[in-house]
């Protein structure tokens, strides 16, 4: 089928590396597989990050504008879309052209993980929050990648609800090959101790919040062998490389690396450690378990979708450094047990997070919210 494309909080095509953009990107990968023919909608970013309100008035003016020259266009081409799709709306980033295209198109609007909190409900996002409401109620189909969101959406969604499990192409991950020379003669890291991985973008917020959770796990681990490799690099960089300032060279940055150099240095390393702070699911745990590596990360929100609790990783409760340092430590100390989880993960991801099984997912699921809206 013709699919209208667009991601409201960031175009796939945006030249800024994040995890938005990546599930964006996949969610097209995921399409075509499929054998759908995707077009981009709309390249406008609805985003306010400071709840100001009249700036939000605008952004939804504009969408709407946006949405009569798509209506517009689509007249002219006589080739208008069978199915309209969003990625990731939230109150602070809200759809104000897919609704309305759809509406006037009669064809089924679908939403990939939106999210909805009713705590927004009169505040300084509350356009925003009134927006999303009204999208996902009108919605064909509400398709969450994170479980957790499920609870909130069903009271506007009323069953119209699916699930995929997060995926990605796992391919390069595990054809990859390690570079722990390489590495090892870089940076001076001995190659007989066991390394650790963090992977985040270094932002304010909860990913330094997570990088501060680390560096405080580790601290009392400093009389046993390890190294921790830091993939990363943003806004909060200074503030993450102050947390761990008294790790002298036991801690190594390389900065912000590649999806394919990246792929390389998962198979590298020994253990993904990543207190998850808030983290919706964490493209990085599913990342490393697609190269076989086993993962140790906070329970929260949708990360147990990834990592199964002792069968592929280890996840102490959120928030507690204590029990997070302990988990590090179960691990270092245990080789055979590491090798075990790293061997499930891959399997895992082959067996249940793939890009093919995720393209079947989602093509079953348009194909179901066609059919019942044509009927």
């Amino acid at each position: 089928m013709k699919i209208a494309f667009y991601a409201p909080l960031k175009p796939p095509d945006h030249p800024t590396p994040s995890g938005d953009r990546r599930i964006a990107r996949l969610l097209l990968e995921a399409l075509k597989l499929g054998g759908h023919e995707v077009s981009l909608a709309s390249r406008l970013r609805s985003r306010d990050a400071g709840g100001e309100q009249m700036r939000q008035a605008r952004i939804a003016d504009l969408g709407q504008r946006l949405a009569a020259r798509l209506l517009k266009r689509y007249s002219r081409s006589g080739n208008p879309p069978d199915l309209w799709l969003t990625y990731h709306l939230y109150y602070k980033a809200p759809d104000w052209i897919g609704p309305l295209v759809s509406a006037a198109l009669g064809i089924p609007y679908v939403i990939v993980e939106a999210s909805h909190a009713p705590k927004r409900a009169g505040g300084a996002w509350d356009i925003g929050h009134r927006a999303v409401e009204q999208a996902v109620r009108g919605s064909a189909q509400a398709i969450c990648l994170n479980p957790n969101d499920r609870a909130c959406l069903e009271p506007l969604a009323r069953g119209r609800i699916s699930t995929i499990a997060p995926f990605l192409d796992a391919t390069p991950y595990g054809s990859a090959h390690s570079i722990r020379g390489e590495l090892a003669r870089a940076y001076g890291l001995p190659e007989g101790e066991p390394w650790l991985l963090a992977v985040a973008m270094m932002r304010h917020g909860d990913k330094l919040a997570s990088y501060r959770m680390l560096a405080d796990a580790l601290r009392p681990l400093t009389d046993r062998a390890w190294r921790l490799v830091v993939a990363g690099d943003g806004a909060a960089a200074a503030e993450v490389h102050s947390a761990f300032s008294a790790f002298g060279n036991r801690v190594v940055w390389l900065g912000a690396v590649d999806e394919i150099r990246l792929a390389s240095i998962y198979k590298s390393v020994d253990i993904l450690t990543w207190p998850a702070v808030r983290e919706a699911f964490g493209m990085s745990l599913l990342e490393a378990h697609a190269a076989g590596l086993p993962v140790i990360a906070g329970n929260t929100d949708g990360v147990p979708a990834i990592v199964r609790d002792g069968e592929t990783g280890l996840l102490p409760r959120p928030g507690d450094t204590a029990a997070f340092a302990a988990a590090v430590a179960q691990l270092l100390e245990d080789t055979s047990r590491r090798e075990a989880m790293g061997l499930a993960a891959h399997d895992r991801v082959l067996r249940h997070h793939s890009l093919e099984s995720a393209a079947k997912r989602l093509d079953d699921i348009l194909q179901d919210a066609l059919c019942h809206f044509s009927a």
